[in-house]
């Protein structure tokens, strides 16, 4: 036999009994066999001989100290040299993984005007609110066509047919709602224009709320004052929401026509009782007038009488039209004291400590009593009944009394009210020092907040 052969012989037999020897040993993997070194270069030959493990299976043989300390790199770190599409899958699947949007649960009425709120899904079920156009409401379920939402202090169910739902973030933003800019660092400058080198307008502080009017990629225009400061702040320095006009209940809808009714009936009775006044002065100066001209005749029919009889009837004349003056004064008076309806017996800062007295006491829609509960009106309508003055029990009802000021001239007392798209919602008193005190909502009852946490619509002086 020649040498090349018996070399041959030799490898050949020790190959067979490399392969008979791992007949009784324990299958390896392949990863494990391309983790050594020695056998790189026979691997993909052994693979077929191999049982490929998971990685699963695999750190469960690691030391469980090994594999705490490193449990994503012990797996991810795996060889898997005949099963890359399942890697691939896993990785589809995660980066087409949906993100929740933050208004994915809201819904907003397309209704023409509104959509009735139902206490049970059908058509039958007793109406318990409306949902007007462009209102929201966030869903609770789907039942059939029914969708069972809540918005205000409605929770009922409503068709839907009469509801856009399934909006982005971005549709919700852009088109529903009021967006609204909250101040996230301490002190932000307003700039004039869109650009940090501009004009800085005034300064705003951490937390307070602005309208947005309009936005850009890095900058945001926003309304303060009640629009009486317009400017940009970097969008960076804010963080962006939307408002939304909520349901307003059947309860909520007839008590609010009832204070219109009230306001308007108020409203012509005040009318009235000026016209009465102006009628009342007007014939007391008619009245004065004619006394005046009848003394003057009779004084001149008798010049020819003794100088002393002129004299008394003169005195008298004058004593007389004297008398009628006072009598027109006094009218005057009284019809002016009578008309004062808006008159406060108190200052305002009297006003401002006065109504101080009841913070922390709780908020109840509808109420008006300072110490069992009261909305924003009805704290408004006590504390100034308390001074004598009577205002209706209805935020946009109030704003017609009174006399308008700017911002910057409010004084303690004054009426401050706020409103949302463009109809007057909410009414606070000035306290002084850029502060409110108002029945804000149950969970923060009577309490005392900037004046700008909200957009100023207007302020009244009632006094």
């Amino acid at each position: 036999m020649t040498k090349s052969a018996i070399v041959k012989a030799t490898l050949c037999g020790g190959l067979a009994l490399a392969i008979v020897a791992s007949a009784g040993m324990p299958k390896v993997s392949s990863a494990t066999l391309n983790a050594e070194k020695g056998l790189a270069g026979i691997s993909i030959t052994l693979d077929k001989y191999c049982e490929t493990e998971s990685a699963s299976t695999e750190t469960s043989n690691v030391d469980a100290t090994e594999q705490t300390a490193q449990p994503v790199e012990s797996a991810t770190n795996v060889t898997v040299t005949d099963d890359t599409t399942s890697l691939a899958t896993a990785e589809s699947a995660s980066s087409s993984a949906v993100t929740t949007g933050k208004y994915e649960n809201i819904a907003i009425s397309k209704a023409n005007d509104f959509v009735n709120i139902r206490k049970k899904a059908s058509e039958d079920s007793k109406v318990i609110g409306k949902l007007y156009k462009g209102a929201a409401a966030t869903v609770l379920s789907n039942k059939g066509e029914w969708v069972k939402i809540k918005s205000g202090s409605c929770t009922g169910y409503i068709n839907s047919a009469y509801l856009v739902t399934g909006l982005s973030d971005e549709e919700v933003m852009e088109n529903y709602g009021q967006k609204i800019a909250t101040v996230n660092t301490t002190t932000l400058k307003v700039r004039k224009e869109a650009d940090a080198s501009s004009d800085c307008l005034t300064m705003i502080p951490l937390g307070e709320e602005y309208e947005v009017i309009k936005e850009t990629d890095e900058w945001v225009k926003v309304s303060i004052d009640g629009g009486d400061i317009k400017g940009y702040v970097a969008k960076e320095y804010v963080d962006l929401d939307v408002e939304f006009d909520d349901a307003i209940s059947i309860k909520e809808e007839k008590a609010a026509l009832r204070r219109k009714r009230a306001a308007e009936k108020a409203a012509r009775e005040k009318e009235e009782r000026e016209r009465q006044e102006k009628l009342a002065a007007a014939r007391a100066e008619s009245a004065s007038s004619r006394t005046s001209s009848s003394s003057s005749s009779s004084s001149s029919s008798s010049s020819s009488s003794s100088s002393s009889s002129s004299s008394r009837k003169s005195s008298s004349s004058r004593s007389s039209s004297s008398s009628s003056r006072s009598s027109s004064s006094s009218s005057r008076s009284s019809s002016s004291s009578s008309a004062s309806s808006t008159v406060s017996s108190g200052s305002g800062s009297e006003v401002a400590s006065y109504a101080l007295q009841f913070c922390g006491n709780p908020y109840r829609w509808g109420g008006t009593s300072l110490t069992g509960g009261a909305d924003c009106s009805g704290f408004v309508m006590s504390v100034y009944a308390h001074f004598g003055v009577s205002l209706p029990h209805s935020s946009s009802s109030q704003a017609g009394y009174g006399t308008r000021v700017s911002l910057s001239e409010a004084q303690p007392g004054d009426l401050v009210f706020y409103a949302r798209g463009g109809s007057i919602n909410h009414v606070a008193i000035y306290i002084g020092g850029g502060q409110i005190v108002n029945a804000a909502c149950e969970r923060e009852g009577i309490c005392v907040k900037s004046v700008n946490y909200r957009t100023v619509y207007c302020v009244k002086r009632i006094r």
